[in-house]
């Protein structure tokens, strides 16, 4: 796994936050229901995307590698049950879209690649997170 680092800065309109990995730009924000300008993807929106996008590129990788007709692939997430006092797990669903002439077996080892793709590990793992203050 290639290290991975973020700089999220709030300073500016709102709940506005700009991120940074040294090369690219971007941002998130909350709906203007919730006091937000709305100007990027919710924090729950970014984690989404980055398990949409690793499940992607890891089927997509798979099936190059082992000469699968894969022409497409369309995932759709959605949280589906945050942490609460009666539901403790959060639920995420993952509809998968996957086009081409694929037989029936190689469809179930795209699903079973999906499932192994690093973010769906990493977010189906016990995360630990080190906070601490810095000046």
């Amino acid at each position: 796994m290639s290290a991975a680092s973020i700089t999220a800065s709030l300073g500016g309109p709102a709940y506005q936050v700009k991120l940074s990995d040294g090369m690219h730009q971007w941002l998130a924000d909350e709906p203007q229901a919730l006091g937000g300008g709305d100007t990027g993807p919710s924090p729950h929106q970014l984690l989404l995307s980055a398990l949409g996008a690793c499940t992607s590129i890891t089927v997509a990788m798979y099936a190059q590698r082992k000469g699968m007709p894969l022409q497409a692939i369309d995932v759709q997430l959605s949280l589906l049950q945050a942490p609460s006092a009666q539901h403790p797990q959060t639920r995420i669903g993952r509809n998968i879209h996957l086009s081409g002439e694929l037989s029936d077996a190689q469809r179930q080892r795209l699903l079973e690649i999906a499932n192994a793709c690093p973010i769906h590990k990493l977010l189906s793992g016990e995360i630990l997170i080190d906070s601490q203050l810095v000046d």
